[in-house]
């Protein structure tokens, strides 16, 4: 803006010099002498509206910028993600890793109310083990036939624990900070995936001129720089069933690839879906392409004679 105003009072100032001259000047200078300096101003005025409007622009473009980032925090790299290809799939044995590092680190703060255990079913773990897994928390049921609630095991039809009573208490229990729901984490986050990632192992110690309130921890990718999260993936957090090693990176990646799958179940049917009707629209259109063929080859293949003559 200060630019801008600056390019704007200098054209202001040579306009009025132009039209200002002293009458001595008009004396020296024939009529098409001026004619052509007075062209020749007004070329470079426009060049020098020209540049002035690219150095608005540009400014203002830094002002988006820097708004953007204050708004989303340090952008995410892109990461390759191995379920992002047109036809691929989900790393399922990545989920089922995914899944262990939410139940032990995440579990405890962030709810997946959207999330039942029928869903894990045929996708990260057997129906046995799955139901074994539900049997191990307990749901409050009812009423029965006296009128009163009970608890019960869960089964597979129940969905994943709530870690706090309500909203009230979810803050109460962090410092008066929110912990979101992780249902659809990678669908409502700006970047997804890659934001989800960068966040989960962004933490570092704040740079020289910054200060972090009690209580915060700094983290670029945060909007603001300051989160009440604090790092929760450290290399051995977590044992991995499978052997993997469970390094900061191999956590992050597991436990995004489990959120994306419970963001976006019905991928991989999608793709195969789509791929499905690609190949019959295909067979579709080379019968209709051959049947063209056939019905206007007897006109395109007849022969025209002109008897001019006669």
């Amino acid at each position: 803006m200060f630019g801008g105003r600056a390019i704007h009072r200098l054209l202001r100032d040579r306009l009025q010099s132009q039209t200002t001259a002293s009458p001595v000047f008009s004396f020296l200078v024939s009529k098409k002498e001026q004619e052509s300096i007075g062209s020749a101003s007004m070329k470079s005025l426009r060049a020098l509206a020209l540049f002035g409007a690219g150095v608005s622009g540009l400014l203002s473009f830094a002002t988006i910028a820097s708004s953007d980032e204050a708004e989303h925090g340090l952008e995410a790299a892109n990461y390759p993600w191995p379920h992002e290809g047109i036809l691929s799939s989900y790393d399922h044995a990545s989920i089922r890793r995914g899944h262990q590092v939410y139940q032990q680190v995440c579990a405890s703060c962030h709810s997946m109310s959207l999330v039942s255990y029928r869903d894990l079913v045929g996708v990260a773990y057997t129906e046995e083990e799955t139901k074994a897994m539900a049997a191990e928390i307990e749901v409050v049921d009812g009423p029965n036939d006296e009128g009163e609630m009970f608890t019960r095991p869960g089964k597979l039809s129940d969905r994943f624990p709530q870690p706090y009573a309500n909203e009230q208490a979810a803050r109460f229990a962090n410092g008066g900070a929110y912990p979101p729901d992780l249902s659809l984490i990678t669908k409502a986050r700006h970047n997804g995936q890659n934001y989800v990632f960068a966040l989960l192992t962004g933490y570092h110690d704040p740079p020289a001129g910054i200060s972090i309130r009690e209580g915060l921890h700094y983290n670029p990718y945060f909007p603001g720089g300051a989160i009440a999260m604090p790092k929760m993936l450290n290399d051995g957090a977590v044992e991995y069933e499978d052997g993997t090693a469970a390094t900061e990176a191999q956590m992050g990646k597991d436990v995004v690839t489990f959120l994306s799958w419970a963001a976006e179940p019905e991928m991989e049917e999608r793709k195969l879906m789509g791929f499905k009707w690609i190949f019959v629209l295909s067979l579709a259109l080379l019968q209709a392409a051959y049947y063209r063929r056939l019905r206007w080859s007897v006109l395109k293949s007849r022969k025209l004679v002109l008897d001019v003559v006669n």
